[in-house]
């Protein structure tokens, strides 16, 4: 048994009747579309969250809140985390978006942002979109330096 050679079982299909092809086929006439009205004239399409006249659901619950289109949105990196990568020789002193992006922490488009959690004993230099005033501060502390794209 193949799948090109699968077929329905005998009798369990038939041919549907052709709509719109003369009286004589028994679905002429208004191809059983009922008599007059939208749903009978060709090209008929309901508008997406269409309610047959009834106030549309997403009209109908409240709405509240606000999304700002112009929102930047970071991904935060701890300085603990750095910490770990550099424990496991996994990056070196020098540490960019790139280095971020081959270790798995952020994605190509991704904005980072450097946050204070836990300690940096090693110095590294690092250059990113922004940094918490904790964490320049601990960078600085540990000999590096945090440099802003």
């Amino acid at each position: 048994m193949n799948l090109h050679t699968l077929k329905p079982a005998q009798g369990s299909t038939h041919n549907s009747k052709r709509l719109g092809r003369g009286q004589g086929s028994g679905k002429g006439g208004t191809s059983t579309k009922g008599h007059k009205g939208d749903k009978s004239r060709s090209g008929h399409k309901d508008k997406v969250g269409f309610e047959g006249g009834q106030m549309p659901l997403q009209r109908r619950i409240p709405k509240f809140g606000f999304k700002n289109i112009n929102r930047k949105e970071y991904v935060g990196i701890n300085l603990d985390t750095i910490q770990g990568l550099i424990d496991s020789n996994k990056i070196s002193t020098e540490i960019t978006k790139e280095t971020l992006i081959l270790n798995g922490l952020i994605s190509k488009n991704d904005l980072v942002k450097i946050l204070g959690r836990g300690e940096l004993k090693s110095t590294v230099n690092i250059t990113v979109d922004k940094y918490t005033k904790s964490a320049k501060e601990a960078i600085e502390k540990a000999g590096g330096k945090a440099n802003i794209l």
